[in-house]
């Protein structure tokens, strides 16, 4: 199909690029085997690529090249045919090749973009989705991204279907818990020498339960003899409650990592880090069987959106 209409706009652009200036009376004239209709589109499309200038003559339409359509016309017939089409483009215009050959840095924003949306549709390419989003969100704008949801992107550009959306949102997301990964990785303590250490650790490690968690979740950190980090140990998914966060399931990871002390960490995922008096309730009680068996509870950390709370400091 796409060498077929690569043939008929040949033919008739062709017909038309003997003579530097012509009307449309005689254009039609010359391409007597295509449909008026057509060559007026056409001759409007030669126009608006600004190929062929347009002016009125007593009533007559005339058109005037611009450019020399013999070095010219080719390539703008190959990109009505195949617009920005990956798979049709030159291999150094195709983003996964230009990310294979010379790195992912290098590629623009809409590039990147591109190779995440992966596949087009009629009519648009991934390549010209990327552009339509880099466009609409710009550099100031970028971070929120991540916020937008299928409808918003769909109005921007009809490449974006679910599949293509997720990969974005995956893209997105990956690439922000690997440079939380790099810019925490430094900053977090490696000893938790008191409470302030120990909600600024608990606020770097768990930053997904503070911004993306929708239900409640209890953790532990088992620590060792220097109050170093071992591992992280989640217990419980769901409204906290003694009932639920059973010593058994707090000390056993904590008794094989061989920890000499633990950590609690929940989230509350409302945004307020106060303590609720079931999360007091749940402190004593892991206190008091932690001093039984030996592994001491440092502290109880609750992290949400603005900031992290201490339940044990200054008791």
């Amino acid at each position: 199909m796409s060498e077929q209409r690569a043939r008929k706009l040949r033919q008739l652009v062709y017909s038309i690029q003997t003579k530097p200036s012509f009307s449309a009376g005689w254009a039609k004239t010359q391409c007597r085997d295509f449909a008026p209709a057509y060559v007026t589109r056409v001759l409007k499309q030669l126009t608006q690529a600004g190929h062929l200038v347009e002016t009125k003559d007593n009533k007559e339409t005339m058109y005037h090249w611009r450019l020399d359509p013999a070095h010219s016309v080719d390539h703008w017939i190959d990109r009505q045919v195949h617009g920005d089409q990956i798979k049709q483009s030159p291999v150094s215009d195709r983003p996964r090749e230009q990310l294979l050959n010379d790195g992912a840095a290098g590629l623009t924003d809409a590039q990147l973009l591109a190779i995440l949306i992966r596949v087009g549709v009629q009519g648009e390419s991934a390549v010209q989705a990327g552009r339509r989003i880099a466009q609409r969100f710009g550099e100031a704008r970028l971070a929120a991204l991540c916020e937008a949801s299928l409808h918003e992107l769909r109005d921007i550009t009809r490449a974006i279907r679910k599949d293509s959306y997720c990969q974005v949102m995956a893209g997105i997301e990956l690439g922000r818990r690997i440079a939380a990964l790099r810019d925490d990785k430094p900053s977090i303590p490696i000893r938790i020498r008191g409470s302030d250490d120990a909600v600024h650790y608990c606020i770097q490690k768990f930053s997904r339960l503070a911004t993306d968690a929708k239900q409640e979740e209890f953790h532990i950190v088992t620590l060792d003899t220097q109050h170093g980090p071992i591992h992280t140990h989640c217990i419980t998914v769901g409204t906290l409650d003694a009932s639920l966060v059973h010593p058994r399931e707090v000390f056993r990871p904590a008794i094989r990592d061989s920890a000499s002390a633990i950590l609690l960490v929940h989230n509350h995922p409302s945004g307020d880090p106060t303590p609720s008096r079931e999360d007091h309730a749940v402190t004593d009680r892991l206190v008091k069987v932690g001093e039984l068996i030996g592994i001491r509870v440092l502290d109880h950390i609750i992290v949400a959106k603005e900031r992290g709370h201490s339940i044990m400091a200054g008791r």
